[in-house]
């Protein structure tokens, strides 16, 4: 299990700009749901926005006008005979709010309306929406790319879009009736990426000393042949600033199936789990073996499960041809200062430094 406000601060590391001043009363506030916690979230961060100004894109806009502006829309303007107005229909570019993220916050904030909510929250989100009065909404379930461009002018987005994301991805659920109702918690795939997101960006933040990236491992090949082998990328990799000291974390979020596997009826570690680690360190000892032939490269790896509510859970380390592979859980139903001696622990123990 995780705690309500443990997501807040997950998506924190994940999003530096939960950090600043206007979001850092909500780390003291009680939620009861993930809902809860996004709407508050959308709500400062809309706010936040609107004083900067509502972002603004180019869009086609088609205007019958008295004169001619844009492009002519020739066959329009027969057909509706504006021209016997003495008028012409025209297709014109509009700077204007009317922009695609606006209408999906705007059609988040319409959403969680209909939520659950505390009418607090509604209260403040009706009160936004007085702003969007010039903005149309979108069918949210029929958002198929989420990737969206961001630049220096629309990069304040992007945590919003996460979070609308997470609202209508990760907390919508369908009833048998058709109607929709808002989840407790996020589901597990959203929260999968979360918890790899946030330990990866913890690293980058606490630790400096360290470098942490997700980053591709090649494969140990003896020819140079691999063009239809699987990319292998790490979750999180943390190396020394020499490179020769690797850590390579898998991190696994499981809300439903769990962290081990019942075999015979002994509790066993999923084997697709242990059998990908081992290849990631593997295949990484080879590279720096290759690079470094007269060194000696540490590479170790780590499964680095949330805690469940299971009887039995992983807590051990194996060495397995030169290398030491560890699988431990990360507890993240306790106060996340708890969670943050954790992670350092993890650092601390593999490369024998402290925290900066």
């Amino acid at each position: 299990m995780i705690r309500i406000q443990n997501i807040y601060y997950m998506l924190s590391y994940a999003f530096q700009v939960l950090t600043e001043q206007g979001y850092k009363s909500l780390a003291a506030e009680k939620f009861d749901d993930a809902a809860e916690l996004c709407a508050a979230i959308l709500i400062r961060g809309t706010t936040a926005q609107l004083k900067r100004g509502l972002g603004r894109e180019y869009r086609p806009r088609t205007e019958t006008l008295p004169g001619i502006r844009g492009k002519l829309e020739l066959a329009q303007a027969l057909r509706s005979q504006a021209i016997l107005k003495k008028q012409m229909v025209c297709t014109f570019d509009e700077f204007t709010i009317d922009s695609n993220m606006n209408r999906i916050l705007k059609s988040t904030f319409l959403l969680l309306l209909k939520s659950d909510v505390t009418k607090r929250r509604k209260k403040e989100i009706r009160k936004l929406l007085a702003y969007f009065a010039e903005v149309g909404t979108v069918d949210l379930y029929a958002v198929e790319d989420w990737n969206f461009r961001y630049d220096r002018q629309n990069l304040t987005y992007r945590m919003l879009m996460t979070v609308c994301r997470l609202v209508v991805k990760g907390l919508l659920q369908t009833q048998s009736d058709g109607s929709i109702k808002m989840t407790d918690f996020l589901d597990e795939q959203r929260m999968s990426r979360l918890y790899e997101k946030f330990i990866l960006e913890y690293y980058r933040k606490e630790w400096p000393q360290l470098r942490a990236e997700a980053s591709q491992i090649p494969w140990a090949l003896d020819d140079g042949v691999g063009g239809m082998l699987p990319i292998m990328q790490s979750d999180i990799t943390l190396s020394n600033p020499d490179g020769d000291q690797v850590l390579i974390i898998d991190a696994k979020y499981y809300a439903d199936k769990g962290n081990t596997q019942l075999q015979y009826g002994t509790r066993k570690l999923h084997s697709s789990n242990l059998y990908q680690i081992f290849t990631y360190v593997k295949n990484k000892d080879w590279s720096l073996r290759r690079r470094w032939p007269d060194h000696e490269p540490t590479v170790s790896g780590m499964l680095l499960y949330a805690r469940t509510d299971e009887a039995v859970q992983p807590d051990d380390t194996y060495l397995m041809s030169g290398n030491r592979i560890s699988v431990l859980t990360l507890d993240l139903d306790c106060n996340f200062t708890e969670i943050k001696s954790q992670l350092d622990q993890i650092a601390a123990g593999h490369f024998c430094l402290e925290r900066v």
